[in-house]
């Protein structure tokens, strides 16, 4: 499974996602989060189709898109996510 948070560093909602994915990293085992800085890595952003910052997205072991949150998710839907990734 892949939790990524794509970001920017003008965004305060990212702070808040930032806190609800570290939440469910820690109910859940093994789940680590990966960022990408839509400024820095703006080729990635683009692939991804992200087009608002913050941007959630799970994907399971296969890679395929379960989940995908723009603005701040709640915690249960990122678990709800995390669940369709596994």
């Amino acid at each position: 499974m892949r939790v990524q948070l794509y970001s920017s560093s003008f965004c305060g909602a990212c702070t808040s996602t930032r806190a609800v994915l570290d939440h469910a990293a820690a109910l859940v085992n093994g789940v680590s989060v990966s960022e990408v800085n839509v400024a820095v890595h703006p080729d990635a952003a683009e692939r991804a189709d992200i087009t608002a910052t913050p941007t959630v997205i799970i994907e399971n072991d296969a890679g395929e898109q379960v989940f995908r949150a723009e603005g701040v998710p709640t915690i249960n839907q990122v678990l709800t996510g995390l669940a369709l990734a596994l």
